[in-house]
């Protein structure tokens, strides 16, 4: 019995100990928080969410009543706050859910714009039908979304006007375009400069070049103009539009000539050459496949070079706008046994391969 009585004796002397122990460290934390808090005055801790975790974590132990006695830096409502959203995080699901509606396709939202583009007068409830021809179901309003969202307006004022895309559509067989591009060549008195004078009709590619001079006027493109509107063989036989920029040699002769021919002329703006692209990729492709490649000699070899290479260009030359195809196929079948035969024009500067006819 003194025994057990002398254990209990010596287990409270001890648990007596450090209680006081603990009591020392806690006012001492206690007293370094007032320290701090003075220190700090008004200024106002920022937090990581790391550290906000872990002080509500030990918060929730200690209780309101507790927290109030130890003085914290935060308030205790703040740290219990904490912890509540902490546990809250923990079962919050919202970042494996969409917002609203789930959004629609890309394929979808794609195709709606293309419609829209493509096709300036129709409005909404239009383009809801077309969809449902292809078994998509939209409705009015994701209609309207999408399209403000890609920036189109709704079908009173995209189909205002039209635009140069839609005109070329529109017209594709009719439509020719003519422009000129100077080439410098060697003479015996020095560098001369030629201008080239072509046609091209957009739908199929083909060229036409109406002339080579030295210095062109009014009554020069007169006469060429009275060439390619011939009634027999002209190059803008059955065309109803011609693009031209505004050069002063097209005169207002000249797009008289044409508009008394049927041939409506379309002048374009100035300082736009993007609005003559075929044409301008024409002189464009002429340039890097020829001309840079060869030194000319004067204008009889500037029409060789010239010949060479419009034949080149329609029998003999894939165009990727026409699906990488010629534009004027071979007449005779090609033999898939026969043997590659090789046609060069101008020294090798133009090459063709193809398989021995059948």
């Amino acid at each position: 019995m003194t025994e057990v009585t002398t254990l209990n004796f010596l287990l409270l002397t001890v648990s007596g100990w450090v209680n006081r122990r603990q009591l020392d460290v806690i006012e001492y934390l206690r007293e370094e928080n007032h320290v701090l808090r003075e220190h700090l005055g008004d200024k106002r801790l920022r937090f990581t969410d790391a550290q906000r975790r872990r002080l509500g974590e030990k918060g929730k132990a200690l209780g309101r009543k507790k927290l109030r006695e130890l003085g914290t830096l935060v308030t205790p409502d703040t740290i219990l706050r904490w912890y509540s959203k902490l546990i809250a995080n923990k079962y919050d699901g919202s970042a494996k859910r969409g917002r609203g509606r789930p959004r629609k396709p890309t394929e979808v939202r794609d195709l709606i714009v293309q419609m829209a583009k493509d096709n300036r007068t129709w409005g909404y409830t239009r383009i809801v039908g077309a969809m449902k021809n292809l078994g998509i179901t939209v409705g009015r309003t994701t209609v309207a979304d999408i399209l403000s969202q890609h920036g189109l307006q709704p079908a009173p004022e995209r189909s205002r006007g039209t635009s140069w895309k839609e005109f070329l559509r529109a017209h594709w067989s009719g439509i020719a375009a003519t422009d000129f591009f100077t080439v410098e060549a060697l003479t015996l008195t020095g560098l001369t400069r030629y201008h080239v004078l072509f046609v091209i009709e957009l739908k199929t590619r083909a060229v036409h070049i109406a002339g080579i001079v030295h210095e062109p006027g009014g009554r020069w493109v007169m006469q060429i103009g009275r060439n390619l509107l011939d009634a027999v063989d002209g190059f803008l036989l059955g065309k109803t539009h011609l693009i031209l920029d505004r050069d002063p040699v097209f005169t207002e002769q000249f797009r008289r000539l044409l508009r008394d021919s049927g041939v409506q002329p379309l002048r374009l703006p100035p300082k736009s050459p993007n609005l003559n692209a075929y044409a301008e990729r024409f002189v464009g492709s002429f340039r890097r496949e020829c001309l840079n490649r060869l030194v000319v000699l004067g204008q009889g070899h500037l029409r060789q070079i010239v010949t060479e290479y419009a034949a080149h260009y329609h029998l003999e030359r894939n165009h990727q706008g026409l699906g990488n195809e010629l534009i004027e196929e071979s007449c005779q079948p090609a033999n898939d046994n026969g043997e590659i035969h090789c046609r060069q024009r101008l020294g090798g500067v133009l090459k063709y391969y193809y398989r021995e006819a059948a």
